[in-house]
């Protein structure tokens, strides 16, 4: 797990990319908000997070039918769940609007553009 990337991944990378080619300003891995959003626009409190679809949850029923609901792994994507879920709690809280895109919402060329227009569409809501 240690080679896992936090920062930077090839989805982020992709989306970083295309946004900025649309003109869009952000700021890339905000550390003043809480869960340190991978997409941020401070003065509009508006968050993005990429979301991996293992590491966050969206292969969960794959992970459980494969290791058992009582494995470490599905413990482990659990509280990844639980932890994205307060992190966006605190944000609301704060007044920040989150949206959360899937991984490979992204990196599909098939679903890419529709990901991209929904963060364009979501870090422009307030201009």
């Amino acid at each position: 797990m240690a080679s896992i990337r936090a920062k930077n991944t090839r989805p982020e990378l992709i989306a970083f990319a295309e946004l900025k080619q649309r003109g869009i300003r952000f700021r890339r891995h905000y550390e003043n908000a809480p869960g340190k959003p991978d997409l941020a626009r401070p003065s509009k409190k508006l968050a993005v997070f990429i979301d991996g679809d293992f590491w966050h949850g969206r292969e969960l029923d794959r992970v459980i039918a494969k290791y058992g609901e009582d494995s470490s792994w599905v413990t482990k994507l659990r509280r990844n769940i639980a932890r994205d879920a307060e992190q966006e709690e605190k944000l609301r809280a704060k007044g920040w609007d989150v949206l959360r895109i899937w991984e490979s919402d992204i990196k599909r060329v098939r679903t890419r553009q529709g990901a991209v227009d929904r963060m364009v569409e979501f870090l422009t809501s307030r201009d």
